[in-house]
């Protein structure tokens, strides 16, 4: 099921804007004080690191992503997810642009 709303949150409104433009997202806050982002990726490769444990949660668009010690790419579609280690890093290729949701755990 593809997340098409998220109710009573709080928008960080200036963008995070990554690999010169090539990634923008925005930090949400929902009610319980639970940070997610929101944001889309255009056509490209790159290497995303991260701290948390994260989810990432296709809603539109579609990714080939490898992470961390994998030597596979694997597809991510509308209402998928892919969970990223904390401390770790993945590579995402994107085609046409990726519209996610990045649920940090």
């Amino acid at each position: 099921m593809i997340t098409e709303q998220i109710a009573n949150i709080s928008v960080t409104t200036q963008a995070n804007v990554y690999f010169d433009g090539k990634c923008v997202s925005h930090g949400i806050t929902l009610a319980d004080g639970t940070k997610k982002s929101v944001g889309v990726v255009l056509p490209s490769t790159l290497t995303f690191s991260t701290g948390a444990p994260e989810i990432m949660e296709c809603v539109a668009g579609s990714c080939d992503y490898k992470l961390a010690g994998s030597d596979t790419w694997v597809t991510s579609f509308p209402g998928e997810k892919f969970s990223v280690p904390g401390n770790s890093k993945f590579e995402i290729r994107v085609g046409q642009a990726y519209h996610y949701i990045c649920h940090f755990g």
